[in-house]
């Protein structure tokens, strides 16, 4: 018998402007997210996009950040968390799942 095939493990994509340089913040944050989600994401793709502005992420073709919608970039805490809300909903991210500005006490 056949072995089972897996399930494909979601693809998330950062599409960034390179005439505002932002490789290198689109780079730090796929590598973030690969490191969070080394288990449940199948890949991390940079589109570099020329039309203007553009910083969006998508899971799995979702829309999940619009930098023109949100008028900034994401923290990183923030998008590890709606990276995880699509991809893995019931992960905790520890000291990310926090409300920003708690102090551990």
């Amino acid at each position: 018998m056949p072995p089972k095939p897996h399930p494909a493990k979601p693809n998330v994509e950062i599409t960034y402007c390179r005439l505002c340089g932002w490789g290198l913040r689109a780079s730090w944050m796929a590598q973030e997210l690969l490191t969070t989600f080394a288990e449940e994401i199948g890949s991390v793709t940079l589109t570099p996009d020329a039309s203007g502005g553009v910083f969006e992420v998508r899971a799995d073709d979702a829309l999940i950040w619009s930098r023109k919608e949100h008028k900034r970039f994401p923290e990183i805490t923030e998008l590890k968390q709606l990276v995880r809300d699509r991809i893995a909903p019931g992960r905790s991210l520890g000291h990310s799942d926090r409300a920003h500005g708690d102090q551990a006490g």
